[in-house]
């Protein structure tokens, strides 16, 4: 059975809950490309009506087809991408992290100044935490959504802080290839930057 790899992305507020949901499409259709099979999806219990609310989006990608695609929650994540790095001083990011996990947390801090925040049950399961200054990379986009309640968004995927975090996530994971990344996100400089820029501490 293909083993499916689970991603979690923390976010805050209405601007970064577009910026993580491109974290999570940039890095499904990259895999798309590649012939794997993916969902990316919200989590609707984290809707951000107010600001600053963590929100959290989820992406899946399998070799085969995804077994588990009707659960609307990753509970068992080998992924975690974590946009506002304040969001880890309150909340346990890396709940149910599977053995071998990848952390990856946009700050202009070194990897070690954050693991402190990570509890040592899930610390113990890391194979690397990484960093990147994503925000310094590419800034939060404006969203445009026409004005409507319920319209689509019109912007880009992958424009801002989410094309870095996506380009770091694949270096620092391997869960898809650079090339993949760079031909998905439409900020492609930023992706790159945020591929070759991100500093990786590995655990074990």
């Amino acid at each position: 059975m293909a083993k499916t790899i689970e991603v979690t992305v923390w976010a805050t507020g209405v601007v970064q809950d577009k910026e993580g949901r491109d974290v999570c499409l940039v890095l499904t259709e990259a895999a798309n490309q590649e012939g794997k099979f993916t969902q990316a999806f919200d989590n609707y219990v984290d809707l951000p009506d107010r600001i600053n609310v963590q929100v959290r989006k989820y992406a899946r990608i399998s070799d085969a087809e995804i077994e588990n695609k009707f659960e609307y929650e990753n509970h068992r994540p080998n992924i975690i991408g974590v946009t506002e790095a304040t969001i880890m001083k309150g909340i346990n990011v890396c709940k149910g992290l599977q053995e071998g996990g990848f952390l990856v947390i946009n700050t202009t801090k070194d990897p070690e100044a954050l693991l402190k925040y990570v509890p040592e049950k899930e610390r113990k399961k890391l194979k690397a935490v990484a960093t990147i200054d994503a925000i310094g990379i590419a800034p939060e986009q404006l969203i445009d959504y026409s004005g409507a309640e319920g319209a689509e968004d019109v912007s880009a995927i992958g424009a801002g802080l989410g094309s870095v975090m996506a380009g770091a996530i694949a270096a620092v994971s391997g869960i898809v290839k650079k090339e993949s990344i760079l031909a998905a996100a439409a900020n492609r400089t930023a992706a790159k930057r945020g591929y070759d820029e991100v500093k990786i501490k590995v655990l074990k």
